[in-house]
């Protein structure tokens, strides 16, 4: 009975650490990079941890070339456009999630996103906007990667991004 008991805990830390090295894995697997966040634009840091939390600031779709996505969805850029732009954002969480954790490895769970898009007044399809952001979220973490969310239209967002995307992060000790 003994060894069955051992065997079962085995089995399930093993486990555990190969769902750990997923994250990474993933990451890699899609060939992308991160890069060093960028910093603040205003008094106020990238992330504050709380116990087990961490709670990262709102963050703009920044491109390789240090160049934001701007525009308002339904005017500017397209439905398609917006989508990427919010993917754009997810990666430069990961980057700031890298830079504070060291690893991705360290993310038990997306908790909470919230979704800012630039958009005109009649564009009724945030939701499917910030899909850029929540789909690669759950393409890099799985299950630990789905989240509570909420998608809002805004009248401008700072510098004319086209999103902005702050979340809530459940990490492990």
């Amino acid at each position: 009975m003994k060894k069955i008991f051992l065997l079962f805990i085995s089995t399930l830390l093993l486990s555990a650490a190969l769902r750990a090295q997923d994250a990474e894995t993933r990451l890699k697997t899609k060939g992308i990079v991160l890069t060093p966040p960028s910093g603040p634009i205003a008094n106020y840091v990238n992330a504050v941890r709380v116990g087990n939390l961490l709670y990262l600031s709102g963050k703009g779709p920044m491109k390789a070339d240090n160049t934001n996505v701007t525009g308002k969805v339904g005017r500017e850029l397209t439905l398609e456009q917006g989508y990427e732009a919010a993917r754009l954002t997810a990666i430069c969480h990961l980057a700031v999630l890298k830079s504070e954790l060291g690893s991705l490895n360290k993310v038990k769970r997306i908790v909470k996103v919230l979704g800012m898009v630039n958009c005109t007044e009649d564009f009724k399809d945030q939701p499917k906007v910030i899909n850029g952001y929540s789909d690669l979220m759950v393409e890099i973490f799985g299950d630990a990667g789905k989240h509570a969310r909420s998608a809002v239209g805004m009248y401008a967002l700072p510098m004319n991004i086209a999103v902005e995307i702050e979340v809530i992060v459940e990490v492990q000790e």
